[in-house]
């Protein structure tokens, strides 16, 4: 079931996401949303926690903004998808479960037999494990970690556990970094962080 982690976490990927070579009208970002992959199966779909396509536009209008994604309609599958993992769907998350009979596909199956997603992304928060899942020719294979982060070329970007404060609350968190290794700002840190400066001006931001 949802809760404030759910909330709370695909905020702060979207935030972060900031590829220096993709423009915020060249991606679509997407929490919760049903993606619907199959025209012949056309009311197959899952509901990733968090999705990331490229060379899409989102909508510009509140009235065109998308009920779900119909990957045949858009054109694009999504390039890298997050499943945030919670007590009971480990199995499930981590394609350790088997399709049952006359049943639409697993998770693990359609993102990575029918949508051939390029990056699968398991964050345990409870293990504190991060997984890495890359489309090899057909298949997903783990991706070692010497750290919980990787690089992602195409995205000029990294995506990494963080501990920090987010929201007010503590913990750790997954987060996109910058070539430096540079943890990329959400708007609230980067708006403290020139205050600060102004501070040391002998400026007073609250006076601007």
């Amino acid at each position: 079931m949802p809760d404030e982690f759910h909330d709370f976490q695909p905020q702060l990927l979207r935030e972060t996401c900031q590829p220096p070579n993709y423009p915020r009208e060249e991606m679509f970002i997407a929490t919760n949303l049903n993606v619907y992959y199959n025209s012949r199966h056309y009311l197959w779909h899952k509901r990733p926690d968090w999705f990331l396509v490229l060379d899409v536009t989102p909508a510009e209008k509140q009235e065109d903004l998308r009920w779900n994604y119909v990957v045949w309609q858009e054109g694009r599958a999504p390039f890298l998808v997050v499943e945030l993992l919670s007590p009971g769907t480990e199995a499930e998350d981590l394609g350790q479960t088997l399709r049952s009979a006359n049943k639409p596909p697993t998770k693990w199956q359609a993102y990575e037999q029918y949508m051939r997603i390029p990056y699968y992304v398991v964050f345990d928060r409870y293990e504190k494990q991060l997984h890495v899942f890359q489309l090899i020719a057909t298949q997903y294979q783990p991706v070692e970690l010497s750290e919980p982060k990787f690089w992602i070329p195409k995205l000029e970007l990294g995506l990494g556990v963080w501990q920090g404060k987010y929201q007010q609350t503590e913990g750790l968190w997954l987060r996109w970094y910058d070539g430096a290794g540079n943890w990329i700002e959400t708007s609230a840190e980067r708006a403290k962080r020139l205050a600060e400066k102004l501070r040391t001006l002998g400026i007073n931001p609250d006076d601007l």
